[in-house]
């Protein structure tokens, strides 16, 4: 592969759950949140929440960002310039939900140029109505992702990813064949076993339904951990439906709300 400075930080890059008590300046924050801005966009449907309760943050972070999808500011320029909204609410949140992720992915790099680590909340969604209230969130804004960062207290190895060959397809999507499936999942499963990822954290996802689990932290890795996920989570998507719902996004009917309504 070829290197420099900046492959070779995202290449490096890992999740980091542990953080010293040392405060990011103002000036620190404003430059991440500055870099993170220049993200490619569809119409910057973003706006980015923070706060610096470490108390209270998840892993007692310094610093705790939940990057939303705003439709509020939008409509709010539109009714200015004389507009009102008239694309429907599953293509504002598609777009939303890119402009939101590509300056989340800024962030995190800008913050690794100055020294910072950070982890991302996937959970964010599901909390819709919690960040909501504690935020005092206006209608038409929706939380998409969370994003602790601090200076880090601890060195853990990137983590693994599938090889190359699994995720580059050229011309055409391939059969998935035996081969090419089970050496992917060869490479993820023992490089986190190598690294004793999920002995070390100590966690694996409980079977449902009262199903004996017959792993242990020597066979337990990458692709179970996942398979459990997804083969048991999220089953309805009703709940989502709802909070999305109760932000202003209705999903069943093919106009949006404007400002006036």
């Amino acid at each position: 592969m070829l290197h420099n400075p900046i492959i070779d930080a995202m290449l490096k890059r890992k999740s980091i759950r542990k953080y010293t008590d040392q405060k990011p300046s103002d000036e620190t924050i404003a430059t991440i949140v500055r870099a993170g801005m220049q993200a490619p966009f569809a119409a910057q449907l973003y706006s980015v929440l923070l706060s610096r309760d470490k108390e209270n943050n998840t892993w007692h972070a310094p610093l705790e960002f939940v990057i939303c999808v705003d439709v509020h500011k939008m409509e709010t320029i539109m009714a200015k310039r004389h507009w009102r909204m008239a694309s429907n609410d599953l293509m504002l949140l598609i777009f939303g939900i890119q402009d939101a992720i590509l300056m989340a992915e800024n962030l995190v790099m800008a913050a690794e140029s100055l020294g910072l680590g950070s982890c991302f909340l996937g959970s964010a969604p599901t909390l819709a109505n919690r960040i909501a209230e504690k935020f005092a969130l206006p209608e038409r804004v929706f939380p998409v992702v969370g994003l602790v960062m601090g200076y880090p207290a601890e060195d853990p190895p990137p983590r693994l990813r599938y090889p190359l060959d699994f995720v580059l397809f050229e011309d055409k999507y391939p059969e998935l064949t035996d081969d090419l499936v089970e050496h992917a999942m060869k490479e993820m499963d023992e490089g986190y076993l190598a690294q004793n990822y999920y002995r070390n954290t100590n966690y694996r996802v409980e079977l449902e339904d009262g199903k004996e689990d017959k792993h242990t932290f020597d066979d337990y890795s990458w692709t179970e951990h996942i398979s459990r996920k997804w083969g048991q989570w999220y089953k309805s998507p009703q709940p989502i439906l709802d909070q999305l719902a109760q932000r202003g996004f209705d999903l069943r009917f093919a106009g949006s709300k404007s400002p006036e309504e």
